[in-house]
C-alpha cells in the first residue's frame, strides 16, 4: 500500500480545537495527534508534514512539533527517520480496515468538539430559534393511521414549498419538490446520484466547504471558476462547461457563500442558457437567497409568501435549474428541513435513494416547517432584523479594534469576507483558537488555491458576543507574526 501524505492544510483542520485545555502546547499537539492515530484517522504509514511547515500552518515554534513528534515516537506511534521524514508507525494500530472519507473540514470538526469557552465564529447558523417554531411544535397535531414513512417528503410540505416557487413566477408541481433532512443532505444525494469517481464538477472558488466536501467523497475532479465582485466569472464557467462538459455545476447565485456576492440577473440568465443547451446539470443553492437586507415587509402590509425581492431573482426564473433551498438560515439550523426542486423525474430518483438511506424525514418537524411557511414573512422579517444589527455591529467592531483588515459591506446573507493585510486564514485560525475564537479560514473554501489571506466572519451571534470575539481576535492579531518565507503551497491546496 502507497503511505497516505497528510497535508498540512488537511492535518491542520483534523487537529480542531487541539490547543484547548492546559498543559505545555506541545503535549497538547501529542495529544490530539495520538487521538487521531488511534481512530485510524491517520492509518499506519501516512507520512506527516515536516516540523516547520506543521509549526508554521499551527503558529507555534518548530520546538513545539519537533517534541510532539518525539513524544509519540517514543510511545511507537511514530517512526522518524532522517531523509524519509515522520510516519505513522505500522505497529500503532490493529489491521487495517477499509476507509471512507472523512471530513477535514473545521466547519463540521467545531461542532464535534467538547463544549468550552472557544466563540464559534466559524459556523454560520442562527442560534435563537424563533418563537413561531416553538408555537408551531406547541399545536402539532399528529396524522392518524400514517404509517410515517415518507421517503419524497409529505405532500402538505411538497405542496407548501412549490407553492412558494409558484409565488415566485417559477411555476412548480408538489412532485417536483423532494423534502431533504437540511439542504447538506439535499446536496449529498444529488453528488451521489449524479457524480461518478473521474467526473468534472464545475464549482465556485471560493465556495461553500460542506459541498466540496460532498464532492471529494464521490472523487469527482473540481474544475474551479474564480467569484469576483459581481459573482461567478460566468465567461469563464461557460468555457468550462463547453472544454470539459462537468457532470454537475454547483453555484451560490445569492449572497455566495463564503462571500456574500451577488450573481446578476443578465449574468445569471446566460449561465442557465450556456448549462442547459450543453447539457450540464445546474444547481443553484438557495439556502441564503430568503436573506436580502432589502426584502423585509417595511410597510406593515400583509405579505404571507415570504418571496424575496425581484431584485435578486432564482436562477430557476431562466431555465432548467436543480434548486437547493433550506429552512436553517432563515429558521434555526437545528430544524434540519431542507428541500430539491427539479424535474419530476429526478426528484423520484433522489427520493428512491433517500428512501435506502433514512426512509424519509422527521414528520414532526415536516409538519411543523409547512406551518412556518404559511406566514413566512414575519419569520423571515424578524431574522433580517437581527441580521442587520449584527452585520452593523460586528463592522463597527472591526473597524474599531482591527482597522488594517478590510471588507466589504453585506447586502444580504450572514457572513463578512474579511482580507487579512498579511500572513495567511490558516495559521492564524490556529493563533485565535489559543485566544478563544474559532474562524473558518478562506484556504478551506477555495478548489483554485487562492483566498489564504481570507476569513469568513459570521455576524449571528449576539452584539455583546460578537464584542469579545472581536476583542479577541484582535490580541491574536497583536500577536501574530507570519512567517517571511513566501512558500505558501502547503496552505492553498484543497484536496478533492
Amino acid at each position: 500500500m502507497e503511505p497516505i501524505d497528510a497535508s498540512v492544510t488537511d492535518l491542520t483542520a483534523r487537529l480542531g480545537r487541539w490547543s484547548a485545555g492546559r498543559g505545555p502546547l506541545y503535549l497538547l499537539l501529542a495529544a490530539r495527534l495520538r487521538r487521531l492515530i488511534d481512530e485510524a484517522a491517520l492509518p499506519p504509514g501516512t507520512l506527516l508534514p515536516p516540523d516547520r511547515r506543521l509549526a508554521q500552518a499551527l503558529s507555534v515554534g518548530r520546538t513545539t512539533v519537533v517534541a510532539a513528534y518525539d513524544t509519540l515516537r517514543q510511545e511507537g506511534r511514530l517512526v522518524r527517520r532522517q531523509g524519509s521524514g515522520t510516519r505513522v508507525a505500522r505497529a500503532a494500530l490493529a489491521p487495517e480496515a477499509p476507509r471512507v472519507t472523512e471530513t477535514s473540514n473545521p466547519l463540521f470538526l467545531h461542532l464535534l468538539e467538547a463544549p468550552d469557552d472557544v466563540i464559534l465564529l466559524s459556523c454560520a447558523a442562527p442560534t435563537q430559534p424563533p418563537p413561531a417554531l416553538a408555537e408551531a411544535y406547541r399545536t402539532l397535531v399528529l396524522p392518524d393511521g400514517d404509517i410515517g414513512y415518507h421517503p419524497a417528503g409529505l405532500a402538505v410540505l411538497r405542496t407548501a414549498v412549490a407553492g412558494r416557487y409558484a409565488a415566485r413566477g417559477v411555476p412548480t408541481e408538489p412532485g417536483q419538490i423532494l423534502v431533504t433532512t437540511g439542504a447538506q443532505q439535499a446536496l449529498s444525494l444529488l453528488a451521489r446520484l449524479l457524480l461518478a469517481p473521474g467526473d468534472g464538477v464545475l464549482v465556485e472558488a471560493p465556495t461553500y466547504p460542506g459541498a466540496l466536501d460532498l464532492f471529494r467523497e464521490t472523487a469527482a475532479v473540481p474544475l474551479p471558476v474564480a467569484v469576483g465582485p459581481d459573482g461567478l466569472d460566468v465567461a469563464e464557467a461557460i468555457r468550462v462547461m463547453e472544454d470539459h462538459r462537468p457532470s454537475l455545476a454547483y453555484v451560490v447565485a445569492r449572497f455566495q457563500n463564503p462571500t456574500g456576492t451577488v450573481l446578476p440577473p443578465l449574468a445569471g440568465r446566460r449561465l442557465v442558457e450556456a448549462a442547459n443547451a450543453l447539457g450540464v446539470p445546474l444547481v443553484d443553492d438557495e439556502v441564503l437567497g430568503d436573506l436580502a437586507f432589502d426584502a423585509d415587509n417595511t410597510d406593515g402590509a400583509d405579505d404571507t409568501d415570504g418571496v424575496p425581492e425581484p431584485s435578486h431573482p432564482s436562477l430557476s426564473s431562466y431555465g432548467e435549474v436543480i434548486a437547493v433551498g433550506s429552512l436553517s438560515k432563515v429558521v434555526w439550523g437545528g430544524l434540519r428541513i431542507g428541500w430539491v426542486r427539479g424535474p419530476a423525474p429526478l426528484v423520484s430518483r433522489l427520493a428512491r435513494l433517500k428512501a435506502l438511506h433514512d426512509l424519509g424525514c422527521d414528520v414532526p418537524s415536516q409538519l411543523v416547517a409547512a406551518r412556518l411557511l404559511d406566514g413566512f414573512a414575519a419569520v423571515r422579517d424578524a431574522r433580517l432584523r437581527d441580521l442587520r444589527v449584527g452585520h452593523s455591529h460586528l463592522r463597527a467592531e472591526l473597524a474599531r479594534l482591527l482597522p488594517s483588515w478590510s471588507c466589504a459591506p453585506a447586502t444580504g446573507g450572514q457572513t463578512l469576507w474579511v482580507r487579512l493585510p498579511h500572513g495567511d486564514g490558516v495559521s492564524f485560525a490556529q493563533l485565535a483558537l489559543r485566544h478563544g475564537v474559532a474562524v473558518l479560514p478562506g484556504a478551506t473554501t477555495d478548489a483554485l488555491g487562492g483566498s489564504v489571506r481570507h476569513l469568513r466572519l459570521p455576524f449571528l451571534l449576539p452584539p455583546e458576543v460578537l464584542t469579545e470575539a472581536v476583542r479577541r481576535l484582535a490580541e491574536a492579531w497583536a500577536e501574530y507574526t507570519p512567517d517571511p518565507v513566501p512558500e505558501r503551497a502547503s496552505l492553498r491546496g484543497i484536496t478533492l
